[in-house]
This record gives C-alpha cells, structure tokens and sequence, in this order.
C-alpha cells in the first residue's frame, strides 16, 4: 500500500524535483517506509511506499530491462504470482518479488489486456520515455484512490488531491457546483470533485495522456448474468469463494489482522480469516457500541480482539482532522468511529481485512426491498414482484403517495427503481436543499441527472440489481471505499476487502434475484453461506452500520455550542441561509424537530472548508474541547 503522485510537463528539471518531493511529502502518512522518484524532460513520477510484500526489495518506481518503462503503483495484486510465472516464460527478466514488476511487465506484454488479467485494488501510472506517454488505471471498483487535473499546461496525478495543492500550476477554487448534490447524497456525488477541474479517474476505467490529450476509457463494468441455481448450489458457490478470496487477500509479508464489528460482513471475514488480532470500536453507551457484540463473537471462536471506546470529545477534537485526509466532504457519520478504529488497529498491523462491498454485491440494504416489519405485506410484494414488467409499473403508480401501512414497501417492491431510489443516503431533498443554499450555489447537476446516466445502462436488469448498479457506481467509490482508504491510510495502515473481489462479483453476477434479498432478509443466499462459520445471532443480525451517537451529540450543551459557532461565521453566509441553518440547529438542539443528519452535513462541509479554503489546507492538530 503506497501513495502516488506525479506531474506531466516540459518545466525545468530542478524545479520538477522540489515540485514532486513536496506533493510526495504531503501524502507520507501513506507511505511512511520509504521514497522514490523519477524525473526526466517529460514528467515526474513520485512515490511514498508502506512496505507489505517483498520488503527488500519492492521500492519503487521500478523500471524495465531497458528503462523504457517506469511504474509507480498504489495497491495489491492478489494473483500476481502466477502472473508473474507466465512473464517469466515469455522471457521478462525481474528484478524483485514485488507485484509492482508484475503490472510493469504486464503491460510491456499484454497492453491494456492486462487489466482483464489482474485481480486485486490498484492505482497505478507507467511513463514511457520513448513516446513520452502516461498510462494509467484504476481498479474495478474503485477501491484505491486516482485523481487528476490539467492545469496552466501541466497534466498532475495522485492518489489524494491535497498533494495537488504544492504545484504551483495548480489553482485551487470551490467547485459550486458540487454543494448541492452533495447536500442531498452526503458524499461529493459528481465525477468532479469539490475542487473546480480536479477530477476522478473512475472505477473500472484506464487512461492514456500524451501530447496534451487525455483519453479515458472503461475496460470493465458489471455484467447482468443470472441463472437458476439452486439455493444450496448458491450457497456453496458464495461460500466457495468466500474463503478462496480472504486466502487471496491474506498474502503479505506482514502480520495481517481484520475489523470485527457486530454485522454478518466483518464477523465472516473475521471468523474465516482467524487473525491473531482484530479490532473494534464503539461510543460509551451500549445501543452505540459495537465492540460489545465483537467481544462476545470473539470470545466464541477464541480470538484476541482490541477495543476502545471513542468520547463525543474525541470525536470533535479530530473532525477537521478527519475532513482534511478525505480531501472532499463526507457527512457519513461511520467516518468518526472509522479513523479511530484505523489508528487502533494501526498500533499492531499494517494490513487489515474489512467488510466493505458485501452489502452491494449481495443486496444487504433494506432500502433494497425491506421497508416493513410486516410478514403480510413482504408475502405479498413477493408475489407482485413475480408480475410482468408493464403489470408491475401499472399497478406502482396506483400505489405512489399512499401512506396506508406497508403502502411503501408495496410500492417500491412494484415501481421501476429510477423512481424512487438514489443510493444509500438521503439527507435534504432536493427542493430542500435548494430552499437554504444561496443563488449562486443552486445551479447544478441534478439529483436525476446524477443517476439516470446510470439507469440507462441497466434498463433490463431486474429492479434489485439496477439499484445495486447505482450504489455500485455512486455509494460505493465515492463514499464508503473513498473513506476506507483515506482513513486506514491516515494511520498507515493497509485495509483490504475481500468481499469485494473480482471472482466474488462474478458470483453476485450469476445470483438469482430471489436469493439476494426476499420476505426472510436482505443478503438471503451470503447470510446462509456465513452460517457456515458464524452463530444465528451474528450471521442473521439487522445491519446497523457503524453506530455514531450525533443524535445525543447535538443535544449536549458543550458540542451544540461548537457547531453553533461556526454555523454564525460570517463565512458561511457566502453558501446558506444563515438564519435557516441556525434554527434548524437550535430546534433540534430544543427537541422539537430532529435534524441531526443535515445539521451535520452542513457542519462537516463548513468544517472541511475551513481546513482548505479559510486555511491553507495544511494538516491541522486536533484541538482539546474545553
């Protein structure tokens, strides 16, 4: 696991040097190891290495047999070996045991065929000297970071974009267009970022940038492959690769631990995995302590677990902290317990094995088709969901407004998904949020422009697996797998997601519907395979996600008081209706409305901006609440 930067211009090589050292010094916390650089009339290639495999011998940028070729790589391959093997036969000479030499070589071979070949969570660029041109990829889904911008003639890289802030082609200016959306999805929910003209390269796409064009091209997507297996044969496949792939991702040269939470995700990586350590983290009270149900799960199958407890001062001492290594804002509340969980675990290991990618893959969100409690209304959605497509439709937009109980989940067991769903999280609404930004802050993409490019892709795809591709192409990247390696790699700790695997998304491909989620549960079919390795109270448990107590938060004197204060700067004027944001946080702080999740999608936008914009976007120190 590494950091990448790196910078494509004809300057000066002297100036190019302190150039790169400075990006490459701002993002160390991901590489603290060690430091490599190349630099030659057309570019600069800069790394910062957290040693995993081959420690010896994997520094980087590592270059071919005739130094035509020079790779930088943030990532694992997990099959590089046998890769690696066949290279060998056809006559490439290795230096080292890294799988870096394995993508360099790679793709002297096979070209952009490589990317098909690969299994594994990558970032990674190559110059070629020789047609002074940058190729560049990123995984399948998006698991490692990969930004870019063209700015003054400069084509700049990197894995975070605060090492793009020492360039000094860059220009650093608010993308306005990114608040809105944001406002609604809790995540920067646009390809450009919050930065204007800084952007991602997304999952699954590789690029090629050379003579000042830049041309970017998708080499995988998921695929609609489903069968009719049975559910035993289901659940032998899932489980079957469920284990092959924690044994893939358990190859290092370093001790490997995981993340136990009390959710089926992490407590079958974990139980599977057997680590000598594992972590967790909770909030004081019970109902938001999750290391609680991770000790007792630990106890049964005889692990040694760590836990600790984070403070509601903690939690506000770190936050700018917090938003300034996820580079964007993100109001999910699990981005807290996150980094504390990352830095504990960080203390013993290098690497850790998380749950993440599950819940997509395998359809475990209620919102997917769990909105009632009521076995009556679930048996009969089930059997509206069997009705033709244009059936189906028909009798949704008789159901659409109704508000008898269990009206909604009939509805959204019958209506197209586009409809209805965007994702994972839903702060304001739309008109909402238009209703307190300022005029110049209301033009922008919006919500159904953002997810219709993908719905239009998936238009015969049953509606569970179209909201799957959604998540899969919004939630996923930009916000769950975006804070799992901002957050492990402030500690310097290397996260891993085995369920979130190429070979496993080719289970999820071939999954009946009805396996994935039906009137018994979400994530039907995995849930049993856990079964294999997991009690009943933990393979078929409601999910919760990581708990975070805000609710109680913005009711305590001490911490209404911290976001009050900010909230009345006279910056924030320049993006809300001040006395709008004030009193939705003063009734909620008196109890007569509850408006945590968007006080705190405000609070974490001013307090990210603070970080980067009110101040210079340098590191800040967590400050002592009084």
């Amino acid at each position: 696991m590494c950091g990448i930067v790196g910078f494509i211009d004809r300057s000066n090589t002297t100036q190019k040097e302190k150039i790169v050292k400075d990006m490459m010094d701002t993002i160390v916390h991901r590489g603290p190891n060690s430091a490599g650089q190349f630099i030659d009339e057309g570019a600069a290639l800069g790394f910062r290495r957290l040693s995993i495999i081959d420690l010896e011998g994997g520094t980087q940028p590592i270059k071919n047999e005739d130094e035509t070729k020079i790779i930088t790589f943030n990532g694992e391959i997990y099959n590089y070996q046998s890769i690696r093997e066949d290279l060998i036969a056809k006559g490439h000479i290795f230096t080292t045991h890294a799988d870096t030499e394995v993508l360099l070589h790679g793709y002297e071979e096979y070209g952009v065929e490589l990317l098909q070949k690969i299994r594994g969570m990558f970032a990674f660029v190559i110059w070629d000297t020789e047609k002074q041109e940058l190729f560049g990829a990123r995984d399948h889904f998006g698991i490692k970071p990969l930004y870019y911008a063209m700015m003054n003639g400069t084509f700049m890289y990197g894995s975070e974009i605060k090492s793009f802030l020492q360039h000094p082609n860059f220009v650093k200016e608010l993308n306005k267009e990114a608040l809105k959306p944001y406002m609604t999805f809790q995540y920067s929910a646009l390809d450009e970022t919050f930065f204007k003209n800084v952007y991602r390269i997304k999952e699954g796409h590789y690029f090629i940038y050379k003579d000042g064009q830049l041309d970017i091209q998708q080499y995988w997507d998921v695929k609609e492959q489903e069968t009719t297996m049975t559910l035993d044969e289901t659940v032998d496949l899932i489980d079957k690769t469920v284990v092959e792939s924690i044994e893939a991702h358990r190859i290092a040269d370093v001790e490997v631990g995981s993340f136990l939470s009390s959710g089926v995700d992490s407590s079958y990586v974990t139980a599977v995995l057997r680590p000598e350590h594992s972590y967790s983290i909770g909030f004081g009270d019970k109902s938001y302590n999750e290391s609680i149900e991770a000790k007792k799960l630990a106890d049964l199958i005889d692990l040694n677990n760590t836990s600790r407890v984070v403070t509601g001062d903690e939690a506000f001492e770190y936050f700018p902290l917090i938003q300034y290594h996820l580079d964007e804002p993100d109001s999910n509340p699990s981005c807290v317990p996150l980094y504390f969980l990352a830095e504990l675990a960080s203390r013993d290991v290098r690497v850790a094995l998380s749950g993440e990618g599950a819940d997509e893959l395998f359809a475990g969100y209620s919102e997917y088709g769990m909105h009632t409690k009521s076995k009556a209304v679930k048996v009969v959605a089930e059997g509206l969901k069997k009705l033709p497509k244009g059936m189906r439709y028909s009798i949704a937009k008789g159901l659409k407004g109704k508000t008898f109980k269990g009206a909604l989940h009939l509805y959204t067991s019958v209506a197209p998904a586009e409809e209805f769903f965007i994702g994972q999280a839903k702060v304001f609404e739309e008109d909402e949020a238009v209703d307190y930004l300022q005029p110049e802050f209301k033009q922008s993409p919006s919500i159904k422009d953002i997810v219709t490019k993908h719905y239009d892709k998936v238009q015969d795809m049953s509606e569970i697996k179209k909201m799957q591709y959604l998540d899969m192409h919004q939630w996923m990247p930009k916000d769950i797998l975006l804070k799992a390696d901002k957050l492990s790699m402030a500690s310097s700790l290397e996260v891993r997601v085995p369920l979130l695997d190429k070979e496993l998304m080719k289970v999820s491909e071939v999954v009946p519907t009805k396996y994935l989620i039906n009137a018994e549960n979400t994530k039907y079919a995995f849930r049993q395979a856990a079964a294999r390795h997991l009690p009943e109270e933990w393979y078929n448990r409601e999910k919760l996600g990581f708990p975070v107590p805000i609710k109680d938060w913005l009711r305590e004197e001490k911490y209404y008081q911290i976001v009050r204060d900010i909230f009345t700067q006279d910056f924030v004027s320049e993006f809300f209706d001040q006395e709008k944001i004030v009193k939705l946080l003063d009734d909620n702080y008196a109890g007569t409305a509850d408006g945590r999740r968007k006080i705190w999608t405000i609070y974490t936008f001013l307090t990210w901006y603070q970080v980067y914009f009110i101040n210079d976007g340098s590191k800040p120190a967590p400050v002592a609440i009084a």
